[in-house]
């Protein structure tokens, strides 16, 4: 259904988001990320006691593709 939009700012569009006008079918926004990280780093909780003697974080990586967020192959 045909509509009429009047003045629009847009401020700011993030990676994953969508900013659509008008018909149609499908919106399917896609976004991708990775994440490295040590020991220890994720835990949650008030009193986290964590004993790591020795922690190292492997950023190397042979792989071409990770995740293919756009669906196509390069």
């Amino acid at each position: 259904m045909p509509s009429i939009v009047g003045n629009v700012k847009i401020i700011s569009v993030g990676s994953s988001s969508v900013v659509h006008f008008g018909d149609s079918v499908i919106i399917s926004p896609n976004s991708s990320s990775k994440t490295f990280a040590g020991a220890g780093s994720f835990n949650t909780g008030d009193f986290p006691r964590i004993y790591n003697a020795y922690s190292t974080t492997v950023t190397n990586d042979s792989d071409l593709i990770e995740n293919n967020a756009s669906g196509g192959i390069i």
